[in-house]
């Protein structure tokens, strides 16, 4: 059970590593440790994105990972 809460965690950092990348438009997202964090963490993004309309401030921001950090907290709460 522990075990789950740090992957829930570590999860929710390396998606706080991806919003605090993406302020840096001019980074070279070819290098390997960017391109795990976005491995890792767009698979859980795009369906949720997706699902998103894409019409007023869902056009210009992206609220995915404020959804899924939500998401992950919520369901901390709620297993422990």
């Amino acid at each position: 059970m522990i075990l789950i809460y740090y992957a829930l965690l570590l999860f929710e950092l390396v998606l706080f590593a991806r919003v605090l990348l993406s302020w840096f438009p001019n980074i070279d997202r070819s290098n390997p440790l960017i391109r795990m964090v976005y491995d890792i963490t767009e698979p859980v993004l795009r369906p949720i994105r997706s699902a998103l309309p894409q019409t007023g401030v869902f056009a210009t921001i992206d609220l995915s990972p404020l959804l899924v950090i939500v998401g992950i907290n919520l369901l901390i709460r709620f297993i422990f």
